[in-house]
C-alpha cells in the first residue's frame, strides 16, 4: 500500500518553480490534486508529471513554504527523480538570485537562457 507523503522544502515561489521545470524539459500544470491508495487526494498548486509517469505536486504551507507532495512509494522506484530533484533545485536558485538581481537594479538587463 503506498501514500501520499507531504516533504518540506525551501522552496517559496511557485511561478519560479514552475518556471524552473519548464526549463528541464517539463510541462508544469497549476491547481489538481494528487491521488494515492484508497482514493486519498491532495490539493496541489503545481504539479508535473514525469516521463515515467509518475506525478510530484508542491502544495503550500502556512508558513509560506512550499511541500512536496508524492506517493513516496513508487517515486523510490524512480531513477529519474534525485538527479531530476537536484537539478529543479539547482535551476529554481538560479532563477531566484537572478530575479532578485533584476529587482535590485531595475536598469540592468537579466536573462534567463538554458
Amino acid at each position: 500500500m503506498s501514500h501520499l507523503s507531504i516533504l518540506p522544502t525551501v522552496l517559496r515561489d511557485s511561478t519560479c518553480l514552475g518556471a524552473s521545470l519548464v526549463s528541464l524539459g517539463l510541462t508544469p500544470r497549476l491547481g489538481g490534486h494528487l491521488e494515492g491508495f484508497g482514493g486519498e487526494q491532495q490539493p496541489v498548486e503545481l504539479q508535473v508529471t514525469l516521463t515515467d509517469g509518475l506525478t510530484l505536486g508542491w502544495m503550500r504551507h502556512a508558513d509560506g513554504h512550499l511541500a512536496l507532495v508524492a506517493d513516496l512509494q513508487r517515486l523510490t522506484r524512480s531513477r529519474e527523480l534525485e538527479s531530476l530533484l537536484g537539478r529543479l533545485t539547482r535551476a529554481y536558485a538560479a532563477r531566484e538570485a537572478l530575479e532578485a538581481a533584476a529587482a535590485q537594479f531595475p536598469q540592468a538587463i537579466v536573462r534567463i537562457g538554458a
